[in-house]
């Protein structure tokens, strides 16, 4: 809107009534101030000054070493273990700056030194003095520095301790009881006491990732000097907010004419509010004045005010649940039920200053059907962008609080840094409406329920005590300054029924409330009676490595082995890569090649295609349960994967882990290349879905739609052995309610196969898909009638690929001689993804384009391009 003079302008929205008034003014106020960035190139030195190298800001000493050719890559094999003297010493960076003497003159009152981010724990010097401490990573800093400023050179110097020895010494000086866990299982090979320091919890290593406990200036660093007494001409707006819910907005005003502009986020509370704000005219605008008539003119500025504001509304609903003892939980945006799909993120790489923007990681996210990511507590709070990503993508954001598996210290000193902490956090955050709830940590209240740490009951009251103080006490009444979306205590919680047990459950994993976190590696997943029927699925998955093309960065021959020092190495998980194994026999024959490298690269393959019918089923079955009360459980209202990933470089994801390394939930592999079980996802989160499942020998097939269709259902039995489908079925259609699983057709399989006249278990399989209209919507689904290791006809498909380039892009086309399972297309190191992958090929051609991430042609990915299918592994 533009004002003119002192007229007040009424703008009337949906939610929010604004009134805004102009009044200018002459007085001392501050002016804008100036800034003056200490990012770029420093010097970096260890204590004893035995390596002295040039450093990036912002950066981590990790990167600079690697940078300057003073270590290889962290990531190549067994680096993580060969570099932890990194993490052992203390280091200095130093940087020499002038400053203008605008910014030195006495009219400037103020002049801090801002650093966004500090890990972990240092002490700050200009030019010799001490001018502050820090010791948190998710903390900004200021420091004012006016009177150490001089003429000529300032040096600065940040003298960062070790974070492993500063751990130690803060649990030794902890002595009055222990506070676990002491130290991560000695597979993670990692470091001790993480839960002492207020950094990234993974860093110092977790069941996904290596032990990398950076130190550095990993945000910004700069000057700011602030001048108070110079009189300058300022416009105040005041706006009378009459809103019917709290609202987080950004208000910018700016005088174009004049050179001036201000925006800030804000935050509108429900009911009428005056709130103002005050623009500052540049000083070096010279100002055409208002006269009297008769003494000179009546010039005017357009004033250009600017209100951004999303509207929301985000409700977590506990509340009985009709034919079920307990609460319901799920969440109701704008009104409605939405079903939560998506997965668990993870930090994209284990040294943050190498983090491109998280756009194509977010953009597959989507791509992908999912609708939400759930920013895991042992991680960071991400950059300002991820946030603002996720507003425009629609891609909601469930926050945790960076504690995650552990107990945690409360002296004063350590809660008074968590409580700055959250402030900072929650002020930068909550004008972001893809944040719909705050969550104080993960998993750290079933870790004291069901006694994770071998606490003696005599001591339990000391631990839950120090554990209210914490999330409670302090982290929960922060978080009541912002009541545009709720707070919870723990993931997985039973909300209100914890609460109502004095915040610690006797049972956090009752299914009859709050969230669940599920793995289990042993049981048969193929089977969906061993999944939980729970509320809300916030956790859960299984293991993969990654593609060859990933591990071949970061390995040599000698590692291309899933024996090798190499391959158990980079497991984390105690166990994990026989389990894997196991999983898959069950269900497929083990790859049997005589070549070494064929065997690895194969067995590489079925542990993908394991893990990705593994989540595949275990989705389906929550996506079905979500309109269904089964023996008093169900209504589940949502899924959050959690590919538990094998460290390869870093990692991160949202099922739960969007990023394999973990760079995509194990949804992804290291630098966006998606893995077969984000192909899955494409499918198994998409609107409409078919899910087909046996209960008892009776086949059951559901459409789950999050729209509202008339559906009906197709059909289609197939012989391994042949092409073309030996009978089809199609259903009458059906009224299926969007927010909704519907039975949609339900039939013994032994009716079904003996009308199809020549199938049996053994020797068929199905397909099926939805149909509205005579069009089909959503995917094509599948379901195996028997293993496939004891499927009769299973035949070598002997698949050929031809790459052809047009004007819509790069195509493969791929021509197969009978049914086959699980084909997988790859190019190597080429960038990019394909329209469809891991799929089941029941037709003799299938065209799928490739998008590419750097240009290519269809030359080099035809050079490049693999095609495996389940019988090539034999």
């Amino acid at each position: 809107m533009s004002l003119r003079g002192n007229i007040f302008i009424r703008a009337v929205c949906v939610l929010l009534c604004l009134f805004v008034g102009v009044l200018t003014g002459f007085s001392s106020v501050p002016e804008q101030h100036r800034s003056l960035s200490l990012a770029g190139k420093w010097s970096l030195s260890n204590a004893n000054g035995s390596v002295s190298l040039p450093a990036q800001v912002p950066g981590c000493v990790h990167s600079a070493l690697q940078q300057q050719g003073f270590i290889q890559d962290p990531y190549f094999r067994f680096n993580d273990v060969s570099y932890r003297w990194i993490a052992f010493d203390n280091w200095t960076y130093t940087t020499t700056f002038n400053v203008s003497a605008q910014v030195r003159s006495v009219t400037k009152q103020k002049v801090l030194l801002a650093f966004d981010g500090v890990d972990t724990v240092a002490s700050i010097w200009l030019n010799g003095v001490a001018v502050g401490n820090t010791d948190n990573m998710f903390r900004r800093y200021d420091f004012s520095v006016r009177d150490l400023l001089k003429d000529g050179d300032n040096v600065l110097r940040v003298r960062l301790l070790s974070p492993v020895l500063y751990a130690s010494e803060r649990r030794e000086a902890h002595s009055a009881y222990r506070v676990p866990p002491e130290c991560p299982p000695d597979v993670q090979k990692g470091e001790c006491h993480v839960n002492f320091i207020r950094k990234e919890q993974s860093s110092f290593s977790w069941d996904w990732g290596p032990s990398f406990p950076t130190t550095g200036l990993w945000k910004g660093v700069r000057l700011e000097a602030f001048d108070v007494l110079l009189s300058q001409w300022r416009v105040q707006v005041e706006l009378l907010v009459d809103a019917v819910q709290t609202t987080n907005g950004r208000i910018s005003l700016s005088v174009p004419e004049l050179h001036s502009e201000q925006s800030v986020h804000t935050h509108f509370l429900s009911g009428r509010t005056k709130n103002t704000f005050v623009l500052h005219i540049n000083t070096s605008s010279r100002v055409k004045l208002w006269w009297p008539s008769g003494r000179g003119d009546q010039p005017f500025y357009q004033l250009t005010s600017l209100l951004q504001v999303y509207f929301r509304t985000v409700e977590l609903i506990q509340e009985p649940v009709v034919g079920s003892p307990g609460l319901s939980f799920y969440f109701r945006i704008n009104g409605k039920p939405i079903f939560l799909k998506g997965s668990n993120w993870i930090p994209a790489h284990s040294f943050q200053d190498q983090i491109s923007p998280a756009v194509n990681l977010l953009q597959s996210a989507v791509d992908a059907n999912m609708n939400t990511l759930r920013v895991w507590g042992g991680g960071v709070y991400e950059q300002d962008l991820f946030y603002s990503l996720c507003d425009e993508l629609g891609i909601m954001i469930w926050q945790d609080f960076m504690f995650a598996c552990a107990m945690y210290p409360t002296e004063d000193d350590f809660i008074q840094t968590v409580r700055d902490e959250v402030v900072q956090q929650l002020r930068r955050l909550k004008s972001h409406p893809s944040v719909i709830i705050w969550s104080g940590n993960n998993e750290n209240e079933a870790a004291l329920a069901t006694d994770w740490f071998d606490i003696p009951a005599s001591q339990r009251p000391r631990y839950v005590k120090d554990y209210v103080t914490l999330y409670v006490n302090n982290i929960r009444e922060l978080v009541q300054e912002d009541q545009s979306r709720p707070f919870l205590v723990s993931s997985p919680t039973n909300g209100a029924e914890s609460e109502r047990e004095g915040w610690v459950a006797a049972n956090p994993y009752d299914l009859h409330y709050g969230d669940t976190h599920f793995y289990s590696y042993t049981l048969d997943c193929w089977d969906w009676r061993n999944f939980p029927r729970t509320r809300f699925a916030s956790e859960y998955g299984f293991q993969s490595w990654p593609s060859f093309s990933t591990l071949f960065q970061v390995s040599i021959k000698e590692d291309w082995s899933y024996s090798s020092n190499f391959s158990s190495h980079r497991q984390h998980h105690e166990g994990g890569n026989q389990q894997m194994l196991q999983q898959a026999a069950s269900h497929f024959n083990l790859p049997n090649a005589t070549d070494p490298l064929k065997r690895f690269t194969d067995t590489l393959y079925i542990t993908q295609v394991m893990q990705a019918q593994c989540v595949k089923t275990q989705t389906e079955f929550y996506r079905r349960s979500q309109t269904e009360i089964i023996e008093g459980k169900g209504h589940t209202m949502a899924t959050c994967v959690d590919a538990a990933l094998i460290y390869f470089f870093v990692v991160v994801g949202l099922v739960c882990i969007l990023n394999s390394c973990r760079l995509l939930p194990d949804f992804v592999g290291f630098g966006g290349k998606w893995k077969m079980l984000h192909y899955f996802a494409q499918n198994f989160f998409a609107p409409v879905l078919p899910v087909g499942f046996e209960d008892e020998d009776t086949l059951f097939i559901y459409a789950v739609s999050d729209l509202s269709h008339d559906l009906k259902l197709r059909v289609s039995v197939y012989s391994w052995t042949d092409l073309h489908p030996v009978c089809s079925l199609k259903s009458d259609p059906v009224l299926v309610p969007g927010g909704s699983a519907v039975a949609i057709f339900k039939q013994p399989v032994a009716a079904l196969l003996a009308g199809c006249g020549r199938c049996t278990r053994l020797t068929c399989l199905l397909t099926f898909h939805l149909e509205d209209s005579g069009a089909q919507l959503g995917p094509t689904n599948h379901h195996f009638l028997c293993s496939p290791k004891d499927a009769q006809g299973l035949q070598r498909p002997n698949i050929t690929a031809t790459v052809q380039q047009d004007p819509t892009g790069l195509t493969v086309t791929l021509r197969s001689a009978s049914v086959a399972p699980f084909v997988w297309l790859d190019v190597g190191n080429i960038p990019g993804r394909f329209s469809s992958n891991g799929f089941l090929m029941v037709s003799s051609n299938v065209t799928v384009s490739f998008t590419a991430w750097r240009p290519t042609s269809a030359a080099e990915l035809s050079r490049s391009l693999t095609v495996t299918s389940l019988t090539d592994v034999y």
